[in-house]
């Protein structure tokens, strides 16, 4: 071999040789780089996992976990839960089918949660999920519909009475008010649109109190005819269809009250299709964007807000009450509000801050 192949051959080894070197340099870089990737990425996974381990597992059972009303309520309660490491699902919002208050109490019972916060009624079949809830080791607690005849914890709701009352007076006012710009003593036709829900006793005390408030104020209220609508809230279409039924008949109403928010923004809308805005007067229920901007334009008379943080608060206060406790309150009434012309403009500021 002469000289000149004898180095290309050492050159050539010398090359594989640093070929190699590089090799395994960059393989020990990688590997030490993903080591170190993975070091901090498994420290942030569990501290991930223990800033998610709660000290306990509640969750809310509602009709509609869609509408404004009930969101608002669970953020009430989400945030009192968080303050005491305890964290609150909003039962069937991840579900991939629309499931009844009575299936999802199944599905908690079933999943052994430290505590169910549900919008009952008096139905048999409540009253055993809740028994059957409670035996099981279970806390209920039954918000803004109740189940008295159950084992329940608690009622966490509004006063019915009082929502009456409000709404009686305000009856009354637009009987005045009409009565000043007519010399005609005509008949006010008041529609109060109802659930379905045949159980639902706390509307039924809404409707009575309304009823007595308005004799009161008028002393026999002869000028003044109330009828009850049965509205199927079950889905927005449904309800929709009920109240336009109202406004094709023969005898459109003088005053719609609305017993929760579907119906309020359904007879609201209902009132600009028909082109009847000032011959319809709506008395409202919740205080959402959508409502404030209608009272402010006119078009909604007037609307109950209820105080929907006291709703989620109390009813995670009573659970908490009973664990650290032993025993808690068996009612808590959440604050109300009528909201009108007179002063929606201070809570149309309110919702903008809070935005």
């Amino acid at each position: 071999m002469n000289k000149e192949s004898v180095d290309k051959y050492k050159k050539r080894i010398v090359r594989q040789y640093l070929i190699l070197i590089f090799t395994l340099v960059f393989v020990l870089a990688t590997l030490f780089v993903g080591a170190f990737t993975y070091r901090f990425y498994k420290i942030d996974i569990e501290n991930q996992a223990d800033a998610n381990v709660y000290d306990k597992y509640y969750v809310m059972i509602t009709d509609n976990y869609k509408a404004d009303f009930w969101k608002s309520v669970y953020e009430g309660a989400l945030a009192t839960a968080k303050e005491d490491n305890i964290y609150v699902d909003l039962l069937g919002e991840n579900l991939s089918e629309g499931r009844s208050c009575e299936e999802l109490m199944k599905i908690a019972i079933a999943s052994k949660v430290d505590g169910i916060i549900v919008y009952a009624n008096e139905s048999a079949v409540m009253t055993r999920l809740i028994n059957d809830a409670v035996s099981n080791g279970i806390p209920v607690v039954t918000l803004y519909g109740d189940s008295a005849r159950s084992d329940r914890l608690s009622f966490v709701g509004v006063g019915g009475y009082s929502i009456g009352k409000l709404y009686g007076k305000q009856i009354v006012s637009i009987l005045e008010n009409k009565s000043q710009s007519t010399e005609e003593n005509l008949e006010t036709k008041v529609c109060v649109l109802a659930s379905a829900d045949t159980q639902n006793t706390g509307q039924n005390i809404i409707i009575s109190s309304m009823q007595d408030t308005i004799s009161e104020e008028t002393g026999d209220a002869q000028n003044i005819s109330v009828s009850i609508v049965t509205v199927d809230n079950t889905n927005t279409f449904s309800a929709e269809e009920s109240i336009r039924d109202i406004f094709l008949g023969e005898e459109v109403p003088d005053v719609i009250v609305c017993l929760n928010e579907l119906n309020t923004i359904c007879a609201y809308q209902a009132v600009v299709d028909f082109n009847m805005v000032g011959e319809v007067d709506i008395l409202g229920y919740y205080d959402s964007k959508e409502i404030l901007s209608a009272i402010d334009k006119g078009v909604v008379y007037s609307t109950i807000s209820i105080n929907t943080d006291q709703l989620g608060e109390y009813s995670v206060s009573a659970l908490y009450d009973y664990y650290e406790y032993g025993n808690t309150s068996q009612y808590y009434m959440a604050d109300i509000t009528l909201i009108n012309k007179d002063n929606v403009a201070d809570f149309i500021d309110k919702e903008g801050k809070d935005e």
